[in-house]
């Protein structure tokens, strides 16, 4: 549901009219736009935002890790339309058991990178991801580190 704030923002409306279901929140804080979106509507709302609203560039994907709150994880998308000078923060939340939402990488292959950083140290998986492996730690480490209940001191044997 679009927040009342949000109602008078022609991106915000757009992405709404587009797919009222994909719209959970928003605001608009120091004049920037944050939508939070439906995990399930993630890459057609990236879509459409890609192709109908100019949003042709992706600068980051990441996450926060909310433990020990439910959903525990919180993507975060940061888009920008050169195009209109405008830049978009989406905000998709997951389960802290099998966080798993679809890939973007669809839509941005740029994202690609961004996913497998999100995914080697958050344990998010990406649906139908090429190459979805570790890309900052070894291949056989053990756990994610940027979790909040990882060891400090790294896993010990």
């Amino acid at each position: 549901m679009l927040p009342e704030i949000l109602k008078d923002n022609p991106v915000a409306l757009a992405v709404d009219a587009f797919d009222g279901d994909a719209v959970r929140g928003g605001k608009l804080q120091h004049g920037e736009i944050t939508l939070e979106i439906a995990a399930s509507k993630i890459a057609s709302i990236c879509g459409f935002l890609k192709y109908d609203q100019s949003f042709v560039r992706i600068s980051t994907v990441t996450a926060v890790d909310r433990y020990p709150a439910e959903p525990r994880f919180e993507l975060v998308y940061h888009l920008h339309s050169i195009e209109r000078n405008l830049r978009l923060r989406l905000k998709a939340m997951l389960p802290g058991t099998d966080p798993t939402i679809e890939s973007v990488t669809g839509v941005w292959r740029g994202a690609g990178w961004y996913e497998r950083e999100v995914f080697d140290l958050f344990g998010v998986r990406f649906l139908n991801h090429s190459d979805l492996r570790r890309i900052l730690m070894p291949d056989d480490w053990e756990g994610y580190p940027l979790r909040k209940d990882y060891p400090v001191t790294g896993p010990r044997a």
